[in-house]
């Protein structure tokens, strides 16, 4: 997590108010397979890239405890303000340096955001922290397709498609990997166990707009 785009306040208010809610079927995928990978106990879960910590509270009913980590400090102060599971906890850290003991969690989760990872260096440290058969998942989504929009005379599809078409020539190296759906992320995940999943899930939002998101969720496990 090298590059840093939340050191503000005001910026970090601003996602936690308007970054989409983790999909809580994304989270149960991720727990049926580490449950048919791994099995019970389910003591520690730690999402890196936690920002707000809309992904973290979400992994809360299952485990015993839930760390969200992120390299912004900004991001964890908002974190904290928000209400959640006693469970659940925040601190500043980095994907690839992560101050856990070696074997000693059983799934490491990152929501949005390992397209900002050093591979080679984060999947080093998730192979020393996990527990034999411990498990990693890592999901991301494209922009969202606008079904529908009550109030829009016009096509929402086609605004946001011209959007994308407008900023599409300052895209960074960390777009193009979630463009092509965590290909490149998949093929940086060292363990031989792993697979790709997608899927295409609907969602409404506080206004009334109905629109569907392609998830991708990478999931893999460590050897015993």
């Amino acid at each position: 997590m090298a590059l840093r785009f939340f050191e503000e306040q005001a910026h970090t208010a601003l996602y936690r108010k308007y970054r989409l809610p983790s999909s809580s079927e994304i989270h149960s995928l991720i727990f049926n397979y580490l449950q048919r990978k791994k099995g019970e106990p389910f003591s520690l879960a730690v999402d890196i890239g936690c920002g707000s910590g809309q992904s973290t509270r979400g992994m809360a009913p299952y485990f015993e405890k839930v760390i969200g980590i992120d390299v912004s400090e900004a991001q964890i102060e908002e974190a904290k303000k928000v209400d959640g599971p006693d469970n659940v906890s925040y601190r500043r850290g980095f994907a690839e340096e992560l101050e856990f003991e070696d074997g000693s969690v059983d799934l490491v989760t990152a929501g949005v955001a390992a397209h900002w990872f050093d591979m080679e260096k984060f999947m080093k440290e998730v192979e020393r922290i996990l527990k034999p058969k411990g498990c990693v998942a890592l999901y991301c989504y494209k922009s969202p397709s606008v079904v529908d929009y009550e109030t829009c005379s016009e096509d929402p599809a086609q605004i946001i498609e011209e959007l994308l078409t407008a900023v599409k020539p300052y895209e960074t190296k960390a777009k193009q990997i979630v463009w092509d759906e965590y290909k490149e992320v998949f093929d940086a995940i060292t363990f031989p166990d792993k697979e790709r999943l997608l899927s295409t899930m609907g969602v409404s939002s506080e206004t009334v707009v109905e629109f569907g998101i392609k998830y991708f969720c990478l999931l893999a496990s460590k050897p015993e």
